[in-house]
């Protein structure tokens, strides 16, 4: 097997995720200095100047997958880069709050189809033994960006009164990096297959990483699922989809109620209601970006010796004893030295469990023919409430208070732990067509009952 080119092609994928995480948190160094450059109330600011990239984001997961397979994984993933390289450099040279939203909104479209796109095309060339950490490349890049950003907001912090428009602008320089290199990989050979029924280009595409006999199994495997499920039209949508259906929304339901993006949003904010100072509320930002690449990294270690299910459970656990510990904090008026250490809690167990698993697991349950559109579904779900709970989380801070908004967040963590006891199949080691097949057909509850 040639592991060089796989993972020079894994890798250059999922920089789409380093591109995704820099510009999902980068907007947190700029919070307080836009609200008070324009004025704005904090439900304007909430819902339009800091949200909007998430409502793109939402647009881009729903119609993602139509990109994803008309015009192929490769194709998809460049124009995903010219996106962000245009709203980066447009977002910083806006002058008022629309304008600047509108180029944000163009951003967050390129980070929707990316959660599609990036995740399926890796998926599709790994063989199944390292497919969940070459899948989980994605998360971890995510997560890197999300500290190259965290950083870079610090180190820009003094760049006068528009060091705004540094921090969201320097995105334009891995954009552009980004873009050149996907030009360098191939497309992935299942898309070339049931989208173009290009065999032989498959197959050459496939000798550059198996031997030449495992290629040609790896091929026709591919070709008969293909055959089988041509003979019939699908939609996710269908009953006999149902099982992958739940699964994906729930995994992208409960990776949100955890509470996650409301606090990378408004990390630095929240570390101010603590009772920290403001720089050392940017500084403890960049502790939760260094916490969370090194548990990325234990889980991308681990993702397919434990499996998906037991880095679940131990994310759950995490999460419970994490954001109890947060309710308490903010309840009781606990040192704001306190808050920083749960939350690095917090993102350690994010990191391990739900970071690490959600993108590997809903590329692996549907159908090749069906990948995109399932991975749609996910995304979409991820995001909308992904877009939702950020917008509302200065107004809630201000009527309900931080306590009840994070305790709410702790109940709907045992809820997840519940679920994946009982309705979360293992997904590590198979083969994606019989994966999907095992999933989709009468065998999903022996999968569950058997983990």
């Amino acid at each position: 097997m040639n592991s060089s080119k796989l993972y020079y092609w894994s890798i250059v994928v999922a920089l789409a995720g380093f591109l995704f995480g820099f510009d999902t948190v980068v907007i947190s160094g700029a919070d307080k200095q836009l609200q008070a450059l324009w004025g704005t109330s904090d439900l304007f600011h909430g819902l339009v100047v800091m949200s909007m990239a998430l409502w793109g984001t939402v647009l881009g997961a729903i119609f993602g997958s139509f990109p994803t397979n008309k015009f192929g994984r490769k194709h998809t993933l460049i124009g995903i880069g010219i996106l962000y390289f245009i709203s980066a450099v447009g977002s910083a040279y806006a002058n008022d709050p629309y304008l600047f939203a509108f180029f944000r909104f163009l951003g967050g479209i390129g980070v929707g189809v990316s959660t599609i796109a990036a995740p399926s095309y890796v998926s599709e060339i790994a063989p199944a033994a390292k497919r969940g950490r070459l899948v989980a490349l994605y998360q971890f890049n995510i997560v890197f960006g999300i500290l190259i950003a965290y950083l870079s907001n610090f180190l820009l912090k003094d760049m006068g009164e528009q060091a705004w428009r540094w921090m969201i602008g320097v995105e334009a320089f891995p954009a552009l990096i980004y873009t050149i290199l996907v030009f360098t990989v191939p497309e992935s050979p299942r898309w070339l297959i049931i989208y173009r029924n290009k065999a032989k280009k498959a197959k050459e595409i496939l000798e550059l990483i198996y031997p030449l006999k495992d290629a040609e199994t790896e091929l026709a495997i591919i070709v008969r699922d293909h055959e089988k499920e041509s003979r019939q039209k699908s939609s996710i949508f269908q009953p006999k989809y149902s099982f992958p259906l739940m699964l994906a929304f729930f995994i992208a339901f409960f990776n949100q109620f955890s509470g996650i993006n409301a606090f990378l949003y408004y990390a630095p904010r929240i570390f101010e209601m603590s009772g920290l100072e403001e720089s050392s509320a940017l500084l403890s930002s960049v502790g939760i970006g260094v916490i969370n690449l090194i548990f990325t990294l234990i889980g991308v270690a681990l993702i397919d010796k434990m499996g998906r299910k037991k880095l679940m459970y131990i994310g759950s656990v995490g999460y419970i004893i994490s954001l109890g510990l947060v309710t308490l904090a903010f309840q009781q008026s606990w040192p704001g030295m306190y808050v920083p250490v749960f939350f690095f809690l917090f993102i350690a167990s994010h990191a391990i469990g739900q970071g690490a698993v959600i993108w590997v697991f809903i590329s692996e349950i549907f159908p090749n023919h069906l990948r995109a559109n399932g991975q749609s579904f996910g995304s979409s779900v991820h995001w909308v409430l992904a877009a939702l709970i950020p917008s509302f989380i200065p107004f809630l801070f201000d009527t309900i208070g931080a306590p009840v908004v994070f305790g709410i967040f702790t109940f709907m963590m045992v809820l997840q732990l519940l679920w994946v006891k009982f309705y979360m199949p293992e997904t590590k080691g198979q083969e994606l067509e019989f994966l999907s097949e095992n999933i989709s057909g009468s065998r999903k509850k022996a999968m569950v009952e058997q983990h």
